[in-house]
């Protein structure tokens, strides 16, 4: 008999944990278990990959009426007398643009969202709440399970969150998964008296898939006209460091290099990136390119794969970067040597520009170098779909 198994995120937009969920919803045995899939808010890049064996939940018509804005929310409790939901309405309006980030914003909202959840009619032998803050609170909240997981997908020290509201959320799950050692040794850092509960699983990549997606034509080919291609994956938010790739390209370009470096990806920092490079005049070699479902194409022309982050967790385009042979350049970010062997499978630079141009700049002009680093990517097992083995072991141990 297949066990029921019940997955949360908050959307299917472009980024890492998304990405992440989708592949392991492509890698899960579906002989074994019978999964739903809860998405708060519909739509998203990566919504058309989830397999169809995975059956979507739509949530009650209350928390459909909060998702709308602001106006014709509150309107419409307002018109039924809701009186209660119209006040969590309205309070969750003010604590996200009143709350010190946004991280405890979403920390301190999930008290206003929680009131529009209906507990879900169906037990489950498991519940995965696949992102840090919303989905964890929601796992343990609004979902009757035999075992409650939680993942975090970043460096918590680094996340903006304030901890004494997640641990009554993580003394109630079997296991809190971290991505990286670095993200599970912080974690331990952070939450002592629940040391055991955190445990390593590796975002599940596959090269087979991702080269297959590689092969794909791509429609952007101007974008690699240039001798040089530089390629950097990420939102466009301040721990992505896109500004500090934006002041790196302005060395490279007073240098007299010849180069595009595009940027894929969307996030609140467009405008101010937009302005950046506008005022260093580098419209003819940086290109906030907006979201693509399918990077690799790009990944596998590009000459270089940056990412010049200020903290990642684990991030899932170095390691698909290297599975297309790729030579990385990463910042200093905590988890950077997680993921990378400095001069041997890519390269490490200070979280400052001129050592990010100077980093890259070596690697243009050292073609030998490249190749090396390529060679070394070549010889390397790069997959981890056997980590869903991990979490087979977690659903199933508590029979």
């Amino acid at each position: 008999m297949k066990k029921n198994l019940v997955f949360i995120i908050p959307s299917l937009e472009a980024g890492g944990a998304e990405k992440s969920l989708v592949n392991l919803l492509n890698t899960l045995d579906y002989q074994r278990y019978a999964v739903d899939l809860v998405v708060l808010k519909s739509g998203g890049v990566f919504s058309d990959l989830v397999p169809k064996a995975v059956n979507r939940l739509e949530l009650n018509v209350d928390f459909q009426h909060f998702s709308r804005g602001l106006l014709p929310s509150c309107l419409h409790f307002l018109s039924r007398l809701q009186f209660r939901f119209l006040y969590h309405r309205f309070a969750f309006f003010v604590t996200s643009r009143w709350a010190k980030n946004e991280a405890v914003a979403e920390q301190q909202n999930w008290r206003h969202m929680r009131p529009f959840i209906q507990t879900l009619p169906k037990r489950y032998d498991a519940a995965i709440g696949f992102l840090e803050k919303t989905s964890n609170y929601f796992a343990v909240d609004c979902v009757n399970a035999a075992v409650k997981i939680g993942w975090i997908h970043t460096t918590y020290s680094n996340s903006g969150m304030e901890s004494k509201r997640d641990v009554p959320y993580f003394e109630s799950m079997k296991a809190v998964i971290g991505v990286s050692p670095e993200c599970v040794a912080d974690l331990q850092v952070n939450f002592p008296q629940l040391k055991e509960k955190f445990q390593l699983i590796y975002n599940i990549v596959s090269p087979t898939l991702i080269r297959q997606l590689a092969g794909q034509e791509c429609p952007d080919l101007h974008y690699f006209e240039k001798p040089v291609t530089l390629l950097t994956i990420a939102r466009l938010s301040p721990e992505k460091g896109i500004d500090i790739a934006v002041d790196a390209a302005r060395i490279l370009a007073a240098k007299g290099i010849d180069f595009t470096w595009l940027i894929l990806g969307e996030g609140h920092e467009r405008a101010a990136l937009t302005q950046q490079i506008i005022d260093h005049q580098l419209q003819n070699h940086i290109f906030l390119a907006g979201v693509r479902v399918n990077p690799y194409p790009y990944v596998q022309r590009a000459t270089l794969y940056v990412q010049p982050s200020r903290y990642e967790g684990k991030s899932m385009a170095i390691e698909e970067a290297k599975i297309l042979h790729k030579p990385v350049v990463v910042t200093h970010f905590s988890s950077a040597l997680d993921q990378i062997e400095p001069e041997i499978t890519g390269f490490i630079a200070n979280q400052e520009a001129g050592h990010l141009a100077a980093t890259i700049e070596r690697l243009i002009v050292n073609d030998f170098l490249q190749k090396q680093v390529v060679g070394h990517l070549q010889n390397l097992a790069l997959g981890t779909e056997a980590e869903i083995q991990k979490l087979y072991q977690l659903i199933d141990s508590y029979e």
